[in-house]
């Protein structure tokens, strides 16, 4: 599958970049996605390739971790009769429905960030038994961009012939979104399909803090009839605080990598939020692809909320490509105001501070002594 990508002042689309013509800039990339690229994509991402069940590292002190382990494989290895005559090809119209389901038809891994979810949920994904073709890996936000591409029923039609379908950050931050989700989850589980979800939340809370609607948690509750919620406890930032972001880099030395390193982006960061704005957030994972680092000058404190959950967006994009990030500025620590990390989007925000701290990390070498 091909994207389109619209640049200026760097390579012609689909070509590598000139060596001599310095770093890239995603804020001349306007990436445009076809839809069939956005259901081939819904595979773990490549940080989560070679994770599986055994890789998985338990603590010993949360007992729910190891049966987290069990219960998940379990539940995979359930998971083999499921459209058992399925060709292993993508099916854009899917075959005659399965019985409807009498009961829970998924699991719901509920924790905080740091416990290994995606680990776990990736790690389902390769055990159960069914070819790649027939099983779709995906965020929240994924999905709901998948059905906006595709539409509704075709949606249905496409992932209805699964055995599984794994939605990774389970977030519900508008009430459209819960009756989109709500809808085709109901739809699926009719066809036989079979869910699991990563959340920070229970299925039951999910709007909490966020929206009082009576008719948007009456959606959550009939959502969360699907799962069966399954605790991972362990240490969050609640216990341990914030991760201790690097200390940021000059200017000079942010170029100067950005120069020296193959395939780097330079961008600064005022200028790379005022872009994300125009680009939609299901392309920007397209908006990343071929940059082997992400450089960023003048890197401050998020004006706004809006702002602040396309920078997570983006952050999920980087961290799942493994892409370092090398930065000036404040640390990423301090990107988030307090109001917006005691806030309903708390949670989206640690994650992210978590991620970019961890890309942070991986990106100090490209800095010459």
């Amino acid at each position: 599958m091909s994207t389109s990508l619209s640049t200026s002042g760097s390579a012609p689309s689909g070509q590598p970049p000139i060596a001599d013509a310095g770093p890239l800039a995603l804020c001349a990339r306007e990436p445009r996605v076809p839809a069939e690229r956005l259901v081939a994509e819904m595979v773990p991402p490549p940080r989560f390739d070679s994770v599986r069940f055994e890789t998985y590292d338990p603590d010993p002190a949360q007992p729910s971790q190891a049966e987290a382990v069990t219960v998940l494989s379990g539940f995979a290895a359930g998971l083999g009769g499921a459209h058992a005559t399925g060709t292993g090809k993508r099916r854009w119209f899917s075959k005659k429905p399965a019985a409807p389901a009498t009961g829970p038809r998924g699991v719901y891994l509920d924790g905080g960030y740091g416990v290994g979810k995606t680990h776990l949920l990736a790690s389902l994904w390769h055990a159960t038994p069914a070819e790649p073709a027939l099983k779709a890996f995906g965020t929240f936000v994924e999905l709901t961009n998948l059905v906006g591409a595709l539409g509704f029923q075709q949606t249905v039609q496409t992932l209805g012939g699964h055995r599984l379908l794994c939605i990774d950050e389970f977030e519900l931050d508008d009430p459209g979104d819960t009756v989109l989700v709500s809808s085709l989850l109901s739809r699926l589980v009719e066809q036989g399909v079979a869910l699991a979800a990563t959340s920070n939340t229970l299925p039951g809370k999910l709007g909490e803090g966020r929206f009082a609607a009576a008719d948007f948690l009456r959606e959550i509750q009939g959502l969360s009839a699907h799962f069966r919620p399954l605790r991972i406890d362990g240490q969050d930032y609640r216990h341990r605080g914030l991760p201790e972001a690097p200390a940021p880099f000059t200017d000079e030395q942010v170029a100067k990598a950005a120069y020296g390193t193959p395939g780097a982006s330079l961008d600064d960061f005022p200028g790379l939020l005022e872009h994300l704005a125009k680009v939609h957030p299901s392309r920007y994972g397209a908006l990343t692809d071929g940059i082997a680092a992400v450089c960023l000058t003048d890197v401050g404190p998020v004006p706004d909320q809006s702002t602040a959950l396309r920078l997570v967006v983006l952050a999920d994009r980087l961290y799942d490509r493994e892409v370092p990030v090398l930065a000036s500025g404040v640390p990423f620590d301090r990107l988030f105001s307090e109001e917006m990390l005691n806030g309903g989007y708390r949670k989206k925000y640690f994650r992210a501070i978590s991620r970019l701290t961890a890309l942070a990390r991986d990106a100090k070498p490209l800095v010459s002594q």
